[in-house]
């Protein structure tokens, strides 16, 4: 098995065994890294000059697929060595998002753009098409994002756990909305703060779910009925005065899949624009054992307050090991063996690992 690190793709794993490879989508291609004698190494490169948004693996074809920042959507049937564009029908190629689910026992793909659409293809990317309805939903006209061009966009794409007819789509800035009929029609889901970078669900108890995003962390247990704010509580007011230990802007969560309450967050103390003016990100990673009710900062080899924005995180369990992959906007590559206890820095000097624009706030490295 091979891992993908990246920012808006594939983040949980459950493995037979250990897996020594990840895929790392970067602002300049695909970074594939190897464990060998218990040290990680850059093993090879590919799709330089494609920033990567997204990364994602299908088991059935063995294929790979890359969404690519205002490039379009690449396959490749060998692994990741070499790749074919395979985007015919996205007529939006800004792609910031990908997912693949199983729909009655075949495989589907879905990718999301700027400005917000969501297209899916049964065909292993020959053909996509547009689920356009996704856009009839009454707060469509209150889409944005802060950055130029300042159009939203399809940040992340999630399922119901056991059910891939209901979708998810994560609206940034926009909103959480859900289809029930296989995109055939949406709903918003109110509650939490418009501002949603992805929807994670606990896979033991489907109705609780949380959010990530500017607004902070939010958390449901009846399904979207009602939220809470598990990052500034009831009084936004006090998020720059009294930052948590998720931080004021957390991104990345990913959970144990066999302890969904076991979870992971990485978050800045503050949005982007701060991260420009003060270049430095303030970022850390957090983990909380009871589903979010406390969180503790990890350090054991990781810098509390990190100046790098960590833009993607995977967790991978596997019998005996729970691996955490976590990678930064200075080309980093963060790595936990024990569930989050102990940390490395496993690989430095690769390119930037970003949303967007995110790394020019922060990075040094040459690209």
């Amino acid at each position: 098995m091979v891992l993908a690190l990246s920012h808006s793709g594939e983040t949980i794993y459950s493995s037979e065994a250990r897996t020594d490879q990840v895929m790392i989508g970067t602002i300049q291609g695909v970074v594939s890294i190897k464990r060998h004698d218990d040290h990680w190494h850059v093993a090879d490169r590919t799709l330089e000059g494609k920033h990567i948004h997204a990364l994602v693996f299908e088991e059935q074809s063995k294929m790979w697929f890359a969404g690519v920042y205002k490039g379009g959507i690449f396959a490749s049937h060998d692994g990741g060595e070499t790749w074919e564009q395979k985007d015919n029908g996205i007529t939006e190629p800004d792609i910031w998002s990908m997912a693949s689910v199983l729909v009655d026992g075949k495989a589907r793909l879905f990718a999301g753009s700027e400005p917000a659409h969501l297209f899916f293809s049964d065909d292993l990317g020959e053909q996509w098409s547009e689920l356009p309805t996704l856009r009839d939903v009454d707060t469509v006209e209150s889409w944005n994002f802060p950055a130029p061009p300042h159009i939203g966009h399809v940040k992340h794409i999630n399922f119901a756990p056991g059910d891939p007819h209901t979708i998810f789509a994560s609206i940034e800035q926009g909103g959480l909305l859900k289809s029930s009929d296989d995109g055939k029609s949406w709903v918003d889901i109110p509650g939490m703060n418009a501002d949603v970078h992805r929807v994670v669900i606990n896979s033991d108890r489907p109705a609780r779910m949380y959010t990530t995003g500017g607004g902070g962390l939010w958390r449901t247990d009846d399904g979207g009925a009602n939220w809470d704010n598990l990052t500034y509580g009831s009084d936004q007011l006090e998020r720059v005065k009294n930052p948590t230990a998720i931080g004021g802007y957390p991104d990345q969560l990913v959970f144990r899949p066999s302890d969904p309450d076991y979870m992971l967050v990485s978050g800045a103390q503050q949005n982007p624009y701060h991260w420009y003016a003060e270049h430095t990100a303030l970022a850390r990673i957090s983990r909380s054992r009871d589903g979010g009710a406390t969180w503790e900062v990890l350090s054991n080899g990781l810098t509390d307050l990190m100046k790098y924005s960590v833009e993607a995180m995977c967790i991978e369990e596997s019998p005996g090991t729970v691996q955490v992959f976590a990678g930064t906007t200075n080309g980093e590559i963060l790595w936990s063996e024990d569930a989050g206890d102990h940390w490395e820095t496993i690989i430095e000097g690769i390119p930037p690992i970003s949303k967007g624009g995110h790394y020019v706030s922060t990075a040094e490295q040459a690209v």
